[in-house]
């Protein structure tokens, strides 16, 4: 759902948003349902992004776990230490 921020025009929904995957994702899977007009999650607590990430570099056969890159000294993770694997989406 197009939202904005002010006068600023359509900007990016922060609430809810859709991914559409491919390849050993089960078809036709839908995790976290928003409201009626797809501006929040229904249940208040909403997929993390760094779950969509955990889930996508698991399948690109990726430990998330593992993969770090060094940013101003200190080693990072793309999925901080909150990541986890939605199992329920993998085919």
């Amino acid at each position: 759902m197009p939202s904005s921020q002010g006068d600023k025009g359509h900007d990016h929904n922060p609430h809810c948003f859709t991914n559409w995957l491919a390849g050993g994702i089960k078809g036709g899977v839908s995790i976290g349902p928003s409201d009626a007009f797809g501006f929040k999650p229904s249940n208040r607590v909403g997929t993390p992004v760094y779950d969509v990430h955990a889930t996508i570099l698991h399948l690109l056969g990726i430990d998330h776990t593992r993969l770090t890159v060094r940013h101003n000294g200190a080693d990072r993770r793309l999925t901080d230490v909150r990541g986890h694997v939605l199992n329920e989406l993998l085919a």
